[in-house]
């Protein structure tokens, strides 16, 4: 049951197939522009190397954010053109989750998944170390990161982790760094996503998952209105 899965939400552009525990096909690679250009010919890519067609595909997953907002238009969009076109369960996954599932924390550590979102915000969100959510992903104030982690020991990943272990040692709590990749990895959406449909079932994801904005958008059109997104 081929399960086709891409991120295109951070600072990375990857794309991977999963058969039940089989790892088929997979590609990563930083980049922080040409998500629009790229996408489809990475999943062209891993199709092809996993000797599959779209036809093949049963199901498919995405990264709804918190990310960038054109990054994440690119991937929901290519991800509802597929779901659609194939009538297939389309299963939405944050990028805090899937950088938060490769992370090897001890049992009493709380794992602090964090991008780093400028302006002195970090996106966050805690897990514990069975990867299980311990609050809601949130756009959080680095001098309000202590308040919102719950825990008295935590393991830190994600392009925001060096500000988050800093802060929280400015109040004495003990935070080390992951050796995990700070970027989310489709692998690891793909990985979610399948333990999803096996809990859930197919038909619980029929419907397209709404993207994750935690910031409202910089930019401005004409006339200065905000542009809509989602």
């Amino acid at each position: 049951m081929p399960l086709l899965a891409f991120d295109t939400a951070q600072g990375a552009l990857s794309a991977a197939i999963l058969d039940g525990e089989r790892v088929l096909a997979h590609r990563f690679e930083a980049r922080t522009r040409g998500h629009a250009e790229e996408l489809m010919l990475a999943i062209e890519a891993v199709l092809e190397e996993a000797s599959l067609t779209p036809a093949d595909l049963t199901a498919l997953a995405v990264t709804i954010g918190p990310g960038t907002f054109t990054g994440l238009r690119v991937g929901l969009a290519a991800a509802r053109g597929l779901a659609l076109a194939r009538a297939l369960p389309l299963v939405g996954v944050t990028t805090l989750e899937a950088v938060a599932a490769p992370v090897e924390a001890e049992p009493q550590e709380t794992i602090a998944a964090a991008f780093d979102a400028r302006r002195g915000e970090v996106y966050l969100q805690a897990f514990d170390a069975e990867g299980r959510p311990q609050s809601e992903p949130a756009l959080v104030p680095l001098e309000a990161v202590p308040g919102e982690l719950p825990g008295l020991c935590f393991v830190a990943v994600g392009t925001g982790a060096g500000l988050v272990a800093e802060r929280l040692a400015r109040e004495g709590i003990s935070c080390r760094l992951s050796d995990a990749a700070p970027q989310p990895d489709a692998l690891h959406v793909a990985r979610i996503a399948a333990a999803r449909l096996e809990a859930h079932g197919p038909d619980r994801y029929r419907v397209a998952p709404a993207p994750l904005y935690l910031r409202a958008p910089d930019a401005k059109l004409p006339g200065g209105l905000d542009p809509v997104f989602g």
